[in-house]
């Protein structure tokens, strides 16, 4: 195997650390308690908002009414790119989970739909010099066409093989692919879309959480982000921003009894650190004296979540059972090889 033209590079802060640890317990939670993969309706509506989202990020005019419209086969008056970027996108989208986000034939056609009929090199990666401006100043100058493809072979290996938490690893993947530019155009679109394929691998209900809201909102900060860590060649401060991102955007589906239920995981999960515990060593810790309440509150949302285990699963009452954290939650796998 050859050397790698770069290795992706962040800092593990303890801002990133503690994003990840509450996104995990919260999106597990969430999926538990939503429905969402079992509501078609709420599946639609999301995936409307995140479609018309990343396209209004790259200035397309259509509103939420009018990609839902186009979803349902109905005429729109609109620009007739704005409309075949929203189709295209459609199809892109309904097709997102059938793809292998560890596939690099698999992100050059998703390309090919979401810019069939808007660009020449529409699947293709491109051929060409590509500089980002912003105003009439130019913020990055991506790499040299001919160091894309072994660029791009470069960070879909480290995808397959880097010990990362997804949530880490989808976020460094966002910003390395928007440093590299591999397309003539659509890279934020295809960007983002390709994250959530990564995040959707890990939970699927990412799959229908429109993140790209969010980052519409704050779309100044998500540029200035992107344009700090060109500027540091270090993806930390885009790491942060995407993990926050993330974080209000499944804030933004809890509900209230949701909410609850969040914390007391999340305080069980803390309690927990690296060690093995019994019951009574956690209903301790969390100073909590009736055990029914301890088991449908705590222990029993946090195991059906799958964020902790049980030492002795074929034994589940046994008087040794001790309960941890699962090894995809520990600390270790939060850092880059």
């Amino acid at each position: 195997m050859s050397e790698f033209l770069y290795k992706p590079k962040y800092t593990l802060t303890d801002e990133i650390v503690t994003l990840v640890a509450d996104i995990a317990v919260k999106v597990a939670v969430l999926a538990i308690r939503s429905g969402m993969e079992q509501n078609p309706k709420l599946r639609r509506i999301n995936r409307v908002k995140s479609i018309q989202s990343s396209l209004a990020i790259e200035n397309n005019t259509l509103t939420v009414e009018q990609v839902t419209a186009l979803l349902d086969g109905k005429r729109v008056l609109a620009s007739p790119q704005d409309i075949l970027e929203a189709q295209n996108a459609i199809q892109a989208y309904n097709k997102l989970l059938g793809w292998n986000p560890h596939d690099v034939d698999d992100l050059q056609s998703a390309h090919g739909i979401l810019l069939k009929g808007l660009v020449a090199e529409a699947g293709r990666f491109r051929s060409g010099f590509v500089g980002i401006a912003r105003g009439d100043e130019i913020i990055h100058i991506a790499p040299p066409a001919i160091d894309v493809s072994e660029l791009m072979a470069d960070l879909f290996r480290w995808v397959d093989g880097a010990k990362v938490h997804p949530l880490i690893k989808s976020c460094v993947f966002h910003y390395e692919f928007e440093f590299i530019h591999p397309f003539q155009d659509g890279n934020g679109r295809m960007g983002r879309m390709w994250q959530t394929l990564l995040l959707s691998q890990w939970k699927q209900i990412f799959a229908w959480l429109p993140v790209e809201s969010i980052v519409r909102d704050r779309q100044q900060e998500y540029y200035a982000a992107l344009s700090h860590s060109n500027e540091a060649m270090d993806s930390t401060e885009f790491v942060a921003f995407m993990l926050n991102a993330l974080n209000d955007t499944i804030d933004g589906y809890a509900d209230q009894d949701g909410d609850q239920a969040t914390d007391q995981v999340k305080r069980l999960f803390d309690v927990l650190g690296t060690s093995a515990l019994s019951a009574l060593e956690l209903m301790s810790l969390l100073d909590l004296r009736h055990r029914p309440t301890f088991r449908q509150n705590y222990l029993r949302p946090a195991l059906d979540a799958e964020l902790i285990e049980m030492t002795l699963p074929d034994a589940p009452n046994s008087r040794n059972q001790r309960y941890r954290r699962k090894s995809n939650y520990t600390d270790e796998h939060l850092n880059l090889p």
